[in-house]
Order: C-alpha cells, then sequence, then structure tokens
C-alpha cells in the first residue's frame, strides 16, 4: 500500500500506519488488514466495484438470517481516500483453508447449517440479479475441437441430458455463489465465518455446490434440507462448469482449486472412484452397450 493510502487510513480508523498489511490473495479487491480488528477491501479495478457495493447490500441481509459472516464497518464511496470505492468490515481471525490442514466432517456440516440460512432467505436483495449459471456445454464442439473424442462427447451429452430430467427448474435461493475454500475462514476444526460476497446470487441451490469437491458436498449435504433433484444438479453443474474449463489455458499461481482447467472433472472421477453414497452412484447415465460383431475371416 502507498504510503499517502495508509496514513490516511490509518488517521481516519485509528490503527498505526505500521500495523497495516496487506493480506494476498484476492482477485477482484486488494485486501489490507487494518491492525487486529479491521479489514479493508479496495477494488482493483472499476469493473469489481459493482460486486463490492453487492456485498454491501448482502452482508446485512445473511447476517440477520444467522449467517456467520463479518459485520460491514463502514463503506466508503466519496473517493476522497482512495480512486475506488471501500469497505471496512470487522476482521476474522482463523485463516482459509487453501494452504491449511484437511478440517474433519464436524466442519463441513457446519457450512451446511450455514448455507441452510442463507438459502432461507425469501427474496433478493438489492443489485443480486438471477443467474442460472449458464447452459450446458457445446460438447460435440468440443470433441471437434480435439478436447473429446466422439465417444466420449456422445456420453456426456446423454449424462447431462439425463441429469436435466431430474432437476426442477424453479428452485431459487439467495447463493453465496463462491462458496469455496479460500471463502471458508476456519479455526482449526471450527468454521468462524464464510466471506467475500462480491459473486452472490439468486439462483438453483445446486449451483451453490460447485466449487467445494463432491466429497465435502457429501458432508456438507448432511446438514442441509433435502432438495428433489438437488445431487444431480451439483453433479450437472461440476460437469458443465468442469467442461466449459477444458478449453482454458493453465492456470498457474491460482490458489482455488477450480483453477486448471481439468481439476473439477478429475475431481469428479476421484469422488466416483471413492465409492460414495446414495444417490451419487445412480446419477450418471450408464453407456449404452452396443452388441459386438464377431471377427469375419
Amino acid at each position: 500500500m502507498k504510503t499517502p493510502l495508509r496514513d490516511a487510513l490509518a488517521t481516519r480508523y485509528d490503527v498505526p500506519a505500521d500495523a497495516i498489511r496487506e493480506v494476498p490473495g484476492g482477485v477482484a479487491n486488494r485486501a489490507y488488514a487494518l491492525g487486529d480488528d479491521l479489514f479493508v477491501r479496495i477494488p482493483r479495478s472499476g469493473a469489481f466495484e459493482k460486486d463490492l457495493l453487492k456485498e454491501a447490500a448482502v452482508i446485512p441481509v445473511a447476517r440477520a438470517a444467522g449467517v456467520r459472516t463479518p459485520a460491514i464497518v463502514d463503506l466508503d464511496t466519496t473517493r476522497a481516500l482512495v480512486d475506488a470505492p471501500y469497505m471496512i468490515l470487522e476482521r476474522v481471525h482463523g485463516t482459509d483453508l487453501v494452504d491449511t490442514d484437511e478440517p474433519g466432517p464436524a466442519f463441513w456440516q457446519e457450512v451446511g447449517s450455514q448455507v441452510t440460512l442463507l438459502h432461507q432467505v425469501d427474496q433478493p436483495p438489492h443489485g443480486v440479479a438471477p443467474d442460472d449459471g449458464g447452459g450446458a456445454p457445446d460438447v460435440e464442439q468440443l470433441a471437434a475441437d480435439g478436447y473429446l473424442d466422439p465417444g466420449t462427447a456422445n456420453w456426456l451429452r446423454s449424462c447431462l441430458d439425463h441429469l436435466a430430467t431430474l432437476i426442477p427448474r424453479d428452485q431459487r435461493v439467495l447463493l453465496h455463489g463462491d462458496l469455496a475454500q479460500q471463502n471458508l475462514m476456519a479455526q482449526g476444526n471450527h468454521l468462524e465465518a464464510l466471506i467475500d460476497w462480491g459473486d452472490a446470487a439468486w439462483g438453483p441451490p445446486g449451483m451453490e455446490f460447485a466449487k467445494l469437491r463432491l466429497e465435502h458436498v457429501v458432508a456438507v449435504l448432511a446438514n442441509y434440507p433435502h432438495h428433489e433433484g438437488l445431487e444431480a444438479s451439483i453433479l450437472w453443474f461440476h460437469l458443465c462448469w468442469g467442461l466449459s474449463n477444458l478449453a482454458k489455458g493453465p492456470q498457474p499461481s491460482q490458489r482455488h482449486w477450480t483453477a486448471p482447467p481439468t481439476s473439477r472433472l478429475l475431481g469428479v472421477l476421484r469422488f466416483y472412484a471413492s465409492s460414495p453414497p446414495a444417490p451419487w452412484p445412480d446419477l450418471l447415465e450408464k453407456p449404452s452397450k452396443k452388441p459386438s460383431k464377431k471377427a469375419q475371416y
């Protein structure tokens, strides 16, 4: 942080200047700890400013629903200190899950309880737009471009079509939108807070779980109300977003596990190789078996 901005924030929020330090890793925002109790988020560019303002609308609604997320201390849109709106939040004392030991099932069940509270909000806050997560990818085009063989493309198309028949189309809830390891703050095996609401949306429940590994999703759903077709919807999003990533190049230095182009699809493979519980084994369409032709001599 440049010295004039650091000094201005230190003066305004009564924090020693040498107690202000950058917290790396944010894609949309520059983030700084202001001493022990405060945290500031500043959009990296104008393209991300609307997401910060969305957060300002969603956080009070989430907190009112009982979701553990830091309270907003100040929202400054005057551009007097910096040429961008910025937000001051209560600081969470914990670590995200990217570089920490894997928490146990109790942690993920806690996540399920928190997501349940969020999904019970009955209407979207101001500035939260509907989002259906996008349509199914063009697997035939992926085959034509050499990312899939034609047989696998046909099978994937049948899987996606089959899953689509199992998913109710009228379910919409308030989504965190980026429920991922970097946004789950923990102390040991305890969930401290959900953070980063810039991707919040009004959309299908299954979309919420598309950024968690499927083995974690199973534990989360243990404390989440059953919805008809929920697992089918979750798997549909994992496959669709995984296939859509195939044509992307390598993504070095990204902290989230879904960044590399094959991670989601390999995650589905790993999950199914672990003998998952019902109803997961029956969700994928079985490849049709064509009668083999005997060799002619």
